[in-house]
Parts: structure tokens; C-alpha cells; sequence
């Protein structure tokens, strides 16, 4: 179990590990606040440094809090559906053939057996959010890798809650939110372009920043979007 440190109306999760940088985030979407710090820090140091970062934390929780979230699917016809920022219409088609979706000009056509379950639906139509999303992935990772310098072993993509991407720059292998197939492309380039520099640069500081401006000069525009997009 973590330790917690409270802050009056702020609590934070305190997790020791084999790192060697103080992390702090705070995770959508209830705007739960968690350090991770190396094994021999000292606690009381650390509370020094979360008591120099309450302004940011209440003002991440706040924009976590009142972002618009997606709506609870029902994988019904008619139901909107994004796929890289398009709004699609979902049609289900029952059939005894074998499940599959086609994407068609205005809509994703979702082809299942009668009287399948929402759960089912659900899991074939992100089957094939994560087939799209690896396409443009690879493409995006492969013409910045370039540029950027760096050379990724591999890549994967899984549905997490907390974060957009992660990088681990010892095994060089990035991670990417399965959620990023329905946001506009520009954002999903933003978040490559994010986790390839982290190639280079595990933290975020002024060297990460400057070398963003570098690869990808409008990507705090992207991050701005990417953020106003319900979650």
C-alpha cells in the first residue's frame, strides 16, 4: 500500500521504486495525485517538493475534472463513433458471417451475430480501432524516428486510463493509449513526436521543450486540442 501525504483538501499517493526521478501526476479522471520517487529519498524532502507544486496540482485536477468526458456506448445504430476526429455513425448488421467492421463514407459498419452482447461489440469494434491506430502509428514513428534520431525496438498499444503514451527509454519501447484512434491525427503525432524525444530526454525540462520546438514547432497548439477532446 502507498504512503499518503495530505495537503488539506489535496491527498497524494507516495509509491517508492527503482527510479531514479521524482514523478508527479495527477490522473484523470477524478484527479487522483500520485509521486513516485526513487528508494532513498527522504519523505520529508518530498513533501517539501509536492508543498512547491500544490498551484499545479489544483490546476491539473481542475482541468481533469471539468474536461467533457465520452459518453457511456450502447453500440447501438445511429450512435456516434469517432475514428481519427471523424464522427461516424455505428451501424450494427447482424449476420451469421463472420464479425467484422467496414468503414464506409459516413459510417463504421459493425457486422456481429444476432443478439450479441454490448461487451462483444465493444471488444470487435476496438479490435479494429487497434489494427487503424497501429497503420498511422507506424508511419509516424517511422518518419520521425528519422528525423528526430532515434531508433525504438518496438511498439504497442493497450487501453490505459491515465496517460496518452509512455516511454521506456532503457528497453526503448513506447506504449500508446488505444483511445488515441479517435482523435485527430494531429494530436496522435504530437504524442509520437512526445514519446520518440523522450528517446532522448527522460524528463521534462528545458532541454525536452527545447528539442519539442525543434521536431514539432505548433505541438503545444496539438496538446491544447488533444486536451479539450473529451476523455
Amino acid at each position: 500500500m502507498p504512503e499518503v501525504f495530505h495537503f488539506n483538501d489535496i491527498v497524494v499517493e507516495l509509491t517508492f521504486k527503482p527510479i531514479k526521478n521524482v514523478h508527479l501526476r495527477v490522473h484523470p479522471p477524478l484527479g487522483r495525485v500520485t509521486l513516485s520517487a526513487p528508494q532513498n529519498m527522504d519523505k520529508a524532502h518530498l513533501r517539501v517538493y509536492v508543498s512547491t507544486k500544490l498551484g499545479w496540482i489544483r490546476r491539473e485536477r481542475k482541468k481533469i475534472v471539468t474536461q467533457d468526458r465520452e459518453p457511456e456506448y450502447l453500440y447501438i445504430t445511429r450512435e456516434s463513433h469517432y475514428l481519427f476526429g471523424k464522427r461516424y455513425l455505428l451501424e450494427i448488421t447482424e449476420s451469421d458471417s463472420k464479425p467484422q467492421v467496414v468503414l464506409h463514407h459516413s459510417k463504421i459498419e459493425l457486422i456481429v451475430p444476432e443478439n450479441s452482447s454490448v461487451d462483444f461489440k465493444k471488444q470487435k469494434l476496438y479490435q479494429w480501432y487497434k489494427k487503424q491506430l497501429r497503420i498511422v502509428l507506424k508511419e509516424m514513428i517511422d518518419n520521425h524516428s528519422k528525423i528526430i534520431g532515434v531508433s525504438p525496438d518496438s511498439f504497442g498499444i493497450r487501453k490505459v486510463k491515465t496517460k496518452w503514451g509512455s516511454c521506456n527509454d532503457t528497453a526503448k519501447s513506447i506504449w500508446f493509449n488505444i483511445e488515441l484512434a479517435k482523435k485527430p491525427k494531429e494530436c496522435i503525432e504530437y504524442i509520437v513526436v512526445h514519446e520518440l524525444i523522450h528517446l532522448k530526454e527522460r524528463k521534462h525540462n528545458k532541454n525536452f521543450v527545447m528539442l519539442m520546438n525543434k521536431y514539432l514547432p505548433n505541438w503545444k497548439l496539438r496538446k491544447l486540442l488533444l486536451n479539450e477532446l473529451p476523455i
